[in-house]
């Protein structure tokens, strides 16, 4: 499966599960698969869900911050790639 790196993680939000990602080049959108990836993270997932700003959104292109409900621990240091299918 071949990947294409779209941000990095900013911030975690552990009490409700959700990540904060910057996304620095091409754009994510609901049922996209994401690799999360970093030096103890390394998951794949499908979204489900995204927000910016509070607000329901089924696509975050480069430059938006969008939070994503995920289903391990992410660090601020993991890098997010898109799984193409």
């Amino acid at each position: 499966m071949e990947e294409q790196e779209i941000g990095k993680i900013a911030d975690y939000f552990a009490q409700i599960g959700v990540a904060a990602i910057e996304v620095t080049q091409g754009e994510v959108n609901i049922g996209d698969t994401l690799h999360f990836k970093g030096h103890t993270t390394d998951f794949t997932q499908q979204v489900e869900s995204m927000q910016i700003a509070h607000d329901n959104v089924e696509t975050a292109k480069a430059g938006d911050s969008v939070g994503i409900k995920v289903t391990e621990r992410v660090r601020s240091t993991d890098t997010v790639f898109k799984v193409a299918e």
